[in-house]
């Protein structure tokens, strides 16, 4: 589907130079199979590498078979060249059902039979906290032992310890030794593929040396789900007139010498995108929550949060001073238990008074589970409790609903219902910063008391235009069709990924509408392994482990965009399906239906 805004027939085929995915021009003799295989030694030398190779099925593929299936004409990333990011061509929408709840059984009915979730197995759930705790005395007893030079600090004599004891352990000697499947270096546009800038430790993680190469990726991590992020098309041309005429900063707050027409134009189109009064905007979506929320609570105050609500929900509940009770993921028998409670007995430090006021802090899509808030539920406890809805739609916006509207879209909710929307540019919009969105009272509050609207600097012109071009898109006021295709293009791509990964017989997490897709892998070092193998196959994905996620959770957590094609997600099925025999991922326990999935 792709970068429609341009030319939606261009070749996709273009030819990629290399194998190693660097664009430079094609040595002619690419049966030369003994410069190939030199260049993979440099490319994946380290030794975390060379422990994948010697598995059975594992990373090193023959280059013979290799080249053969890039020959055949089948879909692999290191023979394309994307300059803009984007898959070249669109699926036509025959029969296509919308990203819209179906509204036939009860909102709690269809969120279960809609929702994917196993209970981990008793064998593997042991092995996992046995594998950590491995990890763990070893990690002791290494820095008892042979701490490096690398760990001393120098010039340091007489100073109390910076950090926490326990964090500096952990960093150092558990997340050390998978260190290399995070922090990336990339040095491409984050579309559909992109291109990882190769580097090596030998040291196991403590330091790091580029090798001089790239690797040509299909992109399975980021989050670009209406494929936005792209340096060629109307968004990009725009941005870059922008910041011929306004420069890159503004170097001011909103409050002092920061606002402009475009801001103030970004804003009005945000509260119409969401059909509410007015919108504020801000330079970064975790500044959003962490900057705003102390401003709208205070001790005395009572906030009922959802036990996977994301850091930057927590960092600004802890500023605000307000009591906070944690209620069972999208249950809303605990989140009932909690409100009734906090109702009747009101606030205990106050001697039992009622609290200031109750605010429930809700995601549309958790973007760790993959889950989809139970929004018309959420909504009817408001209403019973007389509480205030904070919802934030940051991975939800865009990526939901027949129009992009987010979960309010989705469930065909009223959005005057959530008194506070928030969300970000970051995601569908291909940009960067944060919205909320609501009662003109409500923003006009934000005006005058967000530490994020009076002190934090106005958003960057360009990053701006391409929030107010890839928002008219999507409503559809650029003239075309290609927001709603995009829409429809990443509904569908979440759906067959999906059902695949259930086919395969992995264990996956979340809604079958949700773009964000968690396949369990539990152990910890299976987190490494995975990530390494699939880049070796020219795969990018993102682990996810503890702290990030409880101990036995680990993950790998793939993201879909509207720019993928069936091809790249069916090469990435076929190369999942192979690994997960070879590291043993097939956990799932659910029937499997073997009929063939439609796209």
């Amino acid at each position: 589907m792709g970068n429609l805004e341009t030319d939606a027939a261009a070749p996709f085929e273009q030819s990629y130079a290399t194998t190693n995915g660097n664009g430079k021009p094609a040595n002619p003799a690419m049966e030369e199979e003994e410069d190939h295989e030199t260049l993979m030694q440099r490319k994946f030398s380290a030794p975390a590498y060379t422990e994948i190779k010697t598995r059975k099925n594992a990373a090193k593929v023959s280059s013979a078979h290799r080249l053969k299936n890039i020959a055949n004409g089948g879909y692999h990333p290191a023979k394309q060249l994307h300059l803009n990011g984007h898959a070249k061509t669109a699926v036509s929408d025959r029969e296509f059902k919308s990203s819209q709840a179906d509204g036939v059984l009860s909102p709690e009915q269809e969120h279960y039979q809609k929702s994917s979730f196993e209970e981990v197995p008793l064998h593997t759930a042991c092995l996992t906290y046995l594998g950590f705790y491995l990890l763990m005395i070893l990690g002791y007893i290494n820095q008892l032992l042979f701490v490096p030079k690398v760990a001393k600090e120098k010039g340091r004599d007489g100073y109390v310890a910076l950090y926490d004891a326990f964090e500096s352990f952990y960093s150092r000697y558990v997340y050390r030794r998978i260190r290399d499947c995070w922090n990336r270096p990339i040095c491409s546009v984050p579309g559909d593929e992109l291109t990882l800038k190769d580097r090596v430790t030998n040291d196991y993680g403590w330091s790091f040396k580029f090798t001089g190469t790239q690797t040509r990726c299909l992109n399975l991590g980021s989050y670009n789900y209406l494929g936005f992020a792209s340096s060629t098309g109307t968004c990009a041309d725009n941005s870059e007139a922008t910041a011929r005429q306004l420069g890159l900063a503004y170097c001011s707050s909103r409050s002092e010498l920061g606002e402009t027409q475009l801001l103030a134009d970004l804003e009005r189109q945000t509260a119409r995108y969401f059909g509410v009064e007015d919108a504020i905007v801000f330079g970064m979506g975790f500044a959003t929550n962490a900057l705003n929320l102390p401003s709208l609570l205070s001790p005395g105050c009572l906030v009922v949060s959802d036990e996977k609500n994301h850091a930057s929900i927590i960092l600004g509940l802890r500023l605000s001073g307000a009591t906070i009770k944690v209620f069972k993921h999208n249950n809303m028998r605990d989140l009932d238990r909690v409100l009734r409670q906090a109702v009747v007995y009101g606030n205990p430090k106050a001697g039992g008074k009622p609290w200031k006021k109750i605010m429930i802090i809700v995601e549309g899509v958790f973007s760790m589970e993959g889950s989809i808030v139970r929004l018309p539920e959420v909504i009817a406890l408001k209403k019973k409790y007389k509480a205030y809805l904070y919802l934030d739609e940051a991975h939800s916006v865009g990526a939901m609903g027949p129009n992009g509207g987010g979960v309010t879209d989705y469930f065909r909710a009223d959005a005057k219902d959530v008194d506070i929307l928030m969300g970000t540019f970051t995601k569908s919009f291909g940009s960067a910063g944060g919205y909320i969105a609501g009662s003109k009272k409500l923003i006009d509050f934000l005006r005058a008391n967000s530490h994020a609207h009076c002190y934090a600097s106005s958003i960057s012109p360009p990053i701006a235009q391409q929030i107010y071009t890839s928002m008219r898109i999507i409503m559809g006021e650029d003239g075309t069709d290609i927001g709603r295709q995009k829409i429809n293009q990443l509904a569908r791509n979440a759906r067959y990924f999906r059902k695949r990964l259930a086919q395969i017989g992995v264990i996956t997490y979340g809604h079958e509408d949700s773009p964000v897709v968690p396949m369990l892998v539990y152990l910890f070092s299976k987190i490494g392994a995975v990530v390494r193998t699939l880049t070796t196959r020219h795969i990018a994905v993102v682990g996810a482990g503890f702290p990030a996620t409880p101990i036995m959770e680990g993950r790998i957590r793939f993201c879909l965009s509207a720019a993928h094609t069936k091809e790249q997600l069916d090469y990435a099925l076929d190369v999942i399906d192979e690994i997960s025999d070879d590291f043993g991922l097939k956990y799932s326990r659910k029937p499997k239906d073997l009929n063939p999935i439609e796209y």
